[in-house]
């Protein structure tokens, strides 16, 4: 079963891999903006999520696996590899297993460690929707709101509402799967493990996921890391905070 994707541009393979309960399309802008730049840009859609298959299994083994099938299908090598949150989680595995693949190696706002389950009201709120009597999308926004009142939270997950069928909305994330194994979303990268080619990690200056007692472990595992700081930006960096963003991966793609 191959993953869904949407590919821009022509040039060197620049892949983006979403975070937990995203997809690819979260990434079109910025995308855009790199295929302009002469990337072929693949906005891939990880298992469970968007347009991609859905499977009972839900792992970032599996999803590494989803990957290099992929790269296989598309005879894809020599790629640039950028993922956020959990995607940040499955671009670190797939770099440390393929490195041969990889040639530049961009994770946003994550580190390796283990970080503990913390999606629990967003997942209640996401199963309490009943697509039998919601009929809009802002139905569902007010509904929601009673379990995530951040709207810019509420907002990037009713991206995954789509009409099912003439009047009926539904999800395109498998979010029975996804509840049940939410803490598979905070396994951390294998011990002794390590990837030793450029690699830039990006955290917002109002995020907590990168830490600075997680530096240490960052440069464990990636030797050539270089940590940098995007200012007024929280966990969704790149839609927060997207010039410095776009400004800081020119950057390290460019040196």
């Amino acid at each position: 079963m191959n993953l869904h994707s949407n590919i821009l541009g022509q040039g060197q393979v620049f892949i983006f891999l979403h975070g937990f309960l995203g997809m690819g399309d979260n990434w079109k802008t910025l995308g855009t903006s790199f295929s302009e730049d002469g990337y072929e840009v693949h906005l891939i859609d990880q298992r469970n999520h968007g347009r991609s298959f859905h499977s009972d299994e839900f792992n970032y083994e599996v999803m590494v696996e989803d990957l290099k099938r992929y790269c296989d299908a598309h005879q894809l090598e020599n790629i640039i590899l950028l993922g956020h949150s959990m995607g940040g989680k499955t671009a670190m595995l797939f770099a440390v297993e393929n490195p041969d693949l990889v040639s530049k190696l961009i994770i946003a706002d994550i580190s390796p460690r283990y970080y503990p389950t913390h999606h629990d009201a967003i997942l209640k709120g996401l199963s309490a929707l009943d697509f039998t009597a919601l009929k809009s999308r802002g139905e569902a926004d007010s509904a929601l709101k009673r379990y995530v009142p951040d709207v810019g939270t509420r907002q990037f997950l009713l991206k995954n509402l789509y009409w099912k069928d003439k009047g009926v909305l539904d999800l395109r994330i498998n979010l029975e799967v996804l509840s049940d194994q939410v803490n598979e979303v905070g396994e951390p990268l294998p011990m002794h493990t390590t990837f030793d080619k450029e690699t830039l990690f990006l955290r917002g200056d109002r995020s907590e996921y990168i830490a600075l007692a997680d530096e240490s472990l960052i440069y464990s595992h990636f030797p050539k890391a270089k940590i940098v700081t995007i200012a007024n930006a929280g966990h969704w960096l790149h839609a927060e905070n997207p010039d410095d963003f776009y400004k800081e991966v020119n950057t390290f793609l460019k040196a």
